[in-house]
């Protein structure tokens, strides 16, 4: 049994590390997606009440809440595949929630790039509503999310990936990631308790070659 949590700002790239772990026949579990489900079930719309909702979640029901609602799906999951990934952590209290559940066979990746980059990335796929525009821009959701512990999560991480080049790159450490998590198990959590151990930079292997919206 393996636990993959990923942590990062917008843009950094963890849809499209969920994109890899299915590719690779592992289940994904995304925490927004709780957040989505209480925004419709409040009568509210998950495009510009997101944010509001998963504070209000925390404030009504502890910092835990959010992570503690996912815990039912991941474990169903865990039932019929060796490993699970587990899309968007947002704080240190998230990160306790995992640890405490899963142990040593949970670990941590935090992706992380510039925020010029990320912005660039989140205006190529066209879904972050400008500011002028009444929408909540990339500052402000940066803000957001580290108001929730968001820069704690991410110093305890196990493995810190670099998201700075190729969308190609990037698939491919995220892939020997995932891969080494259902091969073995054992030594790639060894560390879930331990401060970051290693950092993959994709601008190290490959140059751009102009494919791909990183997520």
């Amino acid at each position: 049994m393996h636990v993959i949590g990923t942590v990062g700002l917008p843009g950094s790239g963890k849809g499209e590390a969920a994109t890899v772990a299915r590719e690779e026949g592992i289940p994904v579990v995304t925490m927004g997606d709780v957040v989505r489900q209480e925004t419709a079930d409040r009568g509210l719309d998950p495009a510009s009440d997101h944010g509001t909702v998963a504070q209000a979640l925390r404030e009504e029901n502890g910092p835990a809440a959010i992570a503690e609602r996912s815990l039912p799906m991941i474990e169903d999951r865990l039932e019929n595949h060796e490993a699970v990934l587990v899309d968007g952590l947002r704080s240190d209290v998230e990160v306790d929630v995992f640890e405490e559940r899963f142990g040593e066979t949970f670990t941590l990746v935090s992706i992380e790039a510039p925020f010029e980059v990320r912005a660039e990335r989140i205006d190529a796929r066209g879904r972050d509503a400008s500011e002028a525009n009444g929408g909540e821009g990339l500052a402000a959701r940066d803000e957001r999310e580290r108001g929730f512990g968001m820069d704690d999560a991410m110093d305890r991480a196990d493995a810190v990936v670099e998201n700075t080049d190729s969308l190609e790159a990037f698939h491919e450490r995220i892939r020997a990631i995932v891969r080494g998590g259902t091969e073995t198990l054992e030594s790639a959590g060894e560390n879930a308790s331990e401060p970051a151990t290693e950092t993959v930079s994709d601008a190290a292997t490959e140059t751009d070659s102009g494919g791909g919206v990183h997520r």
